[in-house]
């Protein structure tokens, strides 16, 4: 990697126009790219010592240790790769390719490295997706959902939970952003909704994208869980789904008439609820949208194969005298009191996209929430079970 010297830099800010911003602005600028020198030397630094640690340890190449392993069980990234595969270690399970990513033979969860594995394990998610180009993931159609969820983001859950088409199911599917998610990272999904009106939007997106379609279902979720499985049962031709991965309506919250920043504003402050229809939980008093919410993570267990994981987005409402509304914390309680799932963690995701608000200036703190919660559960095993 060369490095700019001190002349050569000023050449760039000179040609990038650059010097006529304020000396605070270049400090700053300055100090965002020594942070990023910084984990670039550190990614190199890394690779040194993994390519001393290798060279320290047996390997053998992958056809040479396995030359009658089926080469469909592996990752796709490996399968490309595999002429040039090596078998390291003592265990004899762990595969490298050429640019040092990693992967164990059993790990029967997913695709990834364990690089990838690792970094996902990291219980907060810093975002700023882009909303307008090719990085938008066709935003511009997806937006007439009150709160769309990044492809991106859902690609990266997906990928974890699950392997190469492997199914995912989403009974709360808005505009598809777990659907969309799931064609970016090679697997099959299904998705319901109530509103037809998202659906056609989420085919749309996926048009825009020139990605697949996957199977849609329009109709009341709470329904076709518990009556009408078929509609699932159909598709799915007798294969269990992998991860039920759902961003349900929070409560009544969408319904609720805006306060603060719209009336600030003189903006529009009527609710923007997902449907008109009383079947929607984000038209649910707390009661009855916990009761429904649970009683569907139930109905959906069926579809689930044993060790596949459950992960709900949720976010808190703001807290209203003694009333805390932590909504994260009561669905952790309600779903693992459902015998077959139990509760393996938390990760919250911060969405620096969006836009802060002086709430309660200059009287009173009010919370900018800008994260979300993304609740994560697995299904035991017959064995777990004994």
């Amino acid at each position: 990697m060369k490095f700019l010297n001190e002349e050569e830099l000023k050449k760039v800010i000179e040609k990038k126009k650059l010097s006529s911003y304020s000396d605070e602005i270049l400090n700053q600028l300055n100090e965002v790219i020594k942070q990023n020198l910084n984990l670039i030397l550190k990614s190199y630094k890394n690779k040194e010592k993994l390519a001393k640690s290798n060279s320290e340890k047996d390997s053998i190449p992958f056809l040479d240790a396995y030359p009658d392993y089926n080469l469909s069980q592996l990752p796709s990234w490996v399968r490309e790769n595999i002429n040039e595969a090596i078998v390291v270690g003592s265990s004899k399970k762990v595969v490298q390719i050429n640019d040092g990513r990693k992967y164990h033979l059993d790990n029967s969860l997913n695709d990834l490295s364990g690089q990838e594995w690792t970094f996902f394990t990291c219980s907060v998610i810093n975002t700023r997706y882009p909303t307008q180009g090719k990085e938008g993931y066709a935003h511009h159609i997806r937006k007439v959902h009150p709160s769309p969820k990044p492809p991106q983001l859902t690609k990266e859950i997906i990928s974890f939970f699950t392997k190469e088409n492997e199914w995912v199911l989403d009974y709360f599917m808005g505009v598809g952003g777990t659907l969309l998610g799931a064609s970016l990272c090679n697997r099959r999904a299904i998705g319901i909704d109530l509103n037809g009106f998202y659906i056609e939007k989420y085919k749309e997106a996926a048009k825009a994208l020139n990605l697949d379609l996957q199977h849609t279902i329009q109709g009341d979720a709470i329904e076709i869980l518990a009556n009408k499985q078929s509609l699932i049962s159909d598709i799915l031709k007798g294969e269990k789904v992998s991860l039920v991965l759902i961003d349900p309506p929070y409560g009544d919250m969408m319904s609720r008439k805006k306060t603060g920043e719209a009336i600030k504003k003189k903006q529009d402050s009527s609710a923007t609820p997902f449907t008109d229809s009383p079947k929607d939980l984000g038209n649910m008093e707390a009661a009855d949208f916990y009761k429904n919410l649970k009683n569907s993570v139930q109905n959906s267990l069926k579809f689930l194969k044993e060790g596949g994981h459950v992960v709900i987005f949720i976010k808190d409402i703001q807290p209203k005298g003694k009333q805390l509304n932590l909504l994260h914390a009561d669905l952790i309680y309600l779903i693992n009191e459902i015998d077959e799932l139990y509760y393996l963690g938390t990760k919250i995701w911060a969405d620096h996209s969006v836009n802060l608000f002086p709430y309660g200036y200059p009287f009173s703190y009010v919370s900018n929430q800008i994260h979300q919660y993304i609740l994560i559960f697995k299904k035991k095993t017959e064995k777990a079970n004994r």
